[in-house]
């Protein structure tokens, strides 16, 4: 136990916010996949948080162009995040996994793919490269860290790194390679599971927040952010009281004003508790949480083995592209945390902001 961190009173204005330089110690998860999330990322920056676009499926061109738009509609900072490592497409099972997605595509009128279609784009150096060219403050990584030597190129710039991991092994692998900044993820937290290695742990490595940011905040001494579950000024103070020196939130912002979220996505999300997500591979390849749905319980129900990612996330790509065309939830990958019971409707970011933080003086002044 770091007596030192349970002594410490708690204050909004914590050591994320002098890194980093904002307001609020609240971080907008980088949701990659969803369509113009600009204005989210600008509005969570401008009300005090740090926004972060989540850049990972975007093309070089989609993202200088996000970039811009943000820069226009904010000065205050802000992050990109991308995957850290992303490995070559394997096609062992192919056949087997696109016969198991033949019926789906027949009722969505979606063409069958061939294994000579599946080919998994990978902009990892181009977007590293736009991230310097167009010096934004923060890099934020998922699936592993940078290599050393791109984070001694990123911070030659005065670009600071936050990586997301799920184990104190990892956070203590983040810490020696040069982070500045940990988001440690609990096992509510929606979207992808952070794991770096997931051929040793196919479905991630599912620790709770309440259990991980703790022991984590122990074993490290740059800050760390709590990321799962998390949705209001009591998660917020309470990741505080675990020694955390701020939040990060996906989910609650999802279904806020300024999320470019398809709409039957926002729908489902409203309509969820918090028993309704599990952690699957059926989309991506990759273990993660979100809301269970047909394509999913199909999914479980054929017991076959997907492909591993990047190569079943790009196979699985129409099918969802088309079930959003035709406002079907149901063939959709609603990634979600579970604490969907605490959104609230079209509220705009910066009332979201503002609300976690009057929530959370209350709870610090009783």
């Amino acid at each position: 136990m770091n007596e030192e961190n349970i002594s410490m009173s708690i204050q909004l204005n914590s050591k994320l916010c002098e890194s980093f330089n904002i307001r609020y110690p609240i971080v907008l998860a980088g949701m990659a996949g969803i369509a113009n999330m600009a204005p989210l990322v600008a509005a969570v920056s401008n009300a005090g948080g740090l926004g972060t676009l989540g850049a990972a499926y975007m093309s070089p061109d989609e993202l200088r162009g996000a970039i811009h738009e943000i820069k226009k509609r904010t000065q205050a900072t802000f992050a990109v995040n991308i995957f850290a490592h992303v490995g070559p497409d394997q096609y062992t099972n192919f056949d087997a996994v696109n016969e198991e997605l033949t019926s789906i595509r027949e009722s969505l009128g979606v063409k069958r793919k061939t294994k000579d279609d599946i080919r998994s784009p990978n902009h990892f150096e181009e977007q590293f490269g736009i991230l310097l060219d167009e010096k934004v403050p923060i890099i934020s990584t998922t699936f592993g860290l940078l290599s050393e030597h791109h984070i001694l190129k990123a911070k030659s710039l005065g670009i600071k790194i936050m990586s997301k991991v799920t184990t104190v092994e990892e956070a203590i692998q983040a810490e020696k390679r040069g982070c500045d900044v940990i988001v440690a993820q609990g096992s509510e937290a929606g979207g992808h599971r952070g794991t770096f290695d997931v051929s040793s742990q196919p479905g991630g490595a599912n620790i709770g927040t309440m259990a991980l940011v703790p022991q984590i905040v122990d074993h490290v001494h740059i800050p760390v952010v709590a990321a799962g579950g998390i949705m209001d000024g009591r998660g917020l103070v309470a990741s505080l009281a675990l020694g955390a020196q701020g939040v990060q939130m996906g989910t609650r912002f999802l279904t806020s004003a300024e999320s470019g979220a398809h709409e039957v996505y926002k729908r489902a999300l409203l309509d969820s508790t918090e028993e309704s997500t599990v952690i699957t591979n059926a989309f991506s390849g990759r273990p993660a949480r979100g809301i269970k749905n047909d394509f999913i319980q199909h999914w479980e129900a054929s017991r076959t083995k997907p492909l591993p990612f990047p190569t079943q996330n790009t196979l699985t790509r129409e099918i969802r592209n088309a079930s959003a065309r035709q406002n079907n939830s149901e063939y959709m990958a609603l990634w979600a945390g579970q604490g969907t019971r605490m959104l609230t409707d079209n509220q705009s970011a910066g009332d979201i902001i503002n609300q976690i933080v009057e929530e959370a003086r209350t709870i610090i002044q009783l």
